[in-house]
């Protein structure tokens, strides 16, 4: 078994030797397809984009790095997995190469968040940190060490796995004493995918409340395709689902039920 599929000594997930698996599991099925449409479609409606320059905390496979720079900004991308860097600077090549953006557009840091604060200090007037806290042992104190790397009226966009969500799917799925006991986080162990620390949207706004930021937007990402008792059959079904994840990704009650939840968070402004 290769030992960095188990859990570091902080209690953190990395995933070298994964990032193939990341590939097939995530971003090579619907699932992940909806996933990046939707953030595609999310993004420039939560966030003020004027090609600032962003730090983009565990990017992974590279594709919101990819996604920032196509539209103008100087993005440094931050991976503490040798094996997704090395794919993610593959294919930013090839994008590279097809003319997408410049190559001078990515930079790379070769480090997990928490060692940013030495080693990509800032401060950030954009930080993106999709899918990262989850896989943390200490999701708490790594907002705050995103917190503290923004700039004074930064923002930070933040996706995280929704605990919530997950015990509902458990119990779609018939898992129902594991859903009554909260028995919802994964071990960290061999090859499974489950998020370690899957957490709540009362947790991730207490945290951050804690670390001073405020909330300026939330959606729910995946809303209903995780729940679907069947994939949709054909090419209009498939724009039906997409279709009802826009319209109700930001609406109660529905965005709560989110497989992910998708934040804007900002920094206030010193007082002068």
């Amino acid at each position: 078994m290769h030992p960095s599929y188990e859990l570091t000594e902080a209690g953190d997930r990395y995933f070298d030797g994964l990032a193939e698996k990341f590939s097939r599991s995530l971003y090579q099925a619907p699932r992940g397809e909806l996933r990046l449409a939707m953030l595609d479609y999310l993004l420039p409606q939560m966030l003020n984009l004027n090609a600032q320059p962003v730090l983009d905390v565990g990017g992974g496979l590279g594709q919101l790095s990819a996604w920032l720079a196509e539209r103008g900004h100087a993005v440094t991308m931050a991976e503490p997995s040798q094996d997704m860097l090395v794919h993610a600077q593959a294919w930013h090549d090839q994008r590279v190469s097809e003319g997408a953006f410049n190559a001078d557009a990515l930079h790379y840091v070769a480090a997990p968040l928490q060692a940013l604060p030495a080693q990509a200090p800032g401060p950030w007037p954009l930080i993106t940190c999709h899918a990262v806290l989850e896989w943390l042992g200490d999701p708490a104190q790594a907002l705050a060490t995103l917190a503290s790397l923004l700039a004074p009226g930064g923002q930070l966009s933040l996706m995280v796995f929704n605990r919530d969500a997950l015990r509902f799917s458990n119990v779609v799925k018939g898992n129902l004493n594991k859903a009554l006991g909260d028995q919802l986080a994964g071990k960290g162990r061999r090859q499974r995918l489950t998020p370690i620390s899957p957490m709540t949207h009362a947790q991730v706004l207490g945290w951050a409340d804690s670390c001073g930021l405020e909330m300026v937007d939330v959606a729910g990402i995946r809303i209903f395709q995780d729940y679907l008792r069947q994939a949709p059959a054909s090419a209009d079904d498939q724009a039906a689902l997409m279709a009802l994840e826009r319209q109700y990704c930001r609406q109660e009650p529905h965005w709560r039920l989110g497989r992910y939840l998708l934040y804007t968070f900002t920094k206030p402004e010193a007082d002068a």
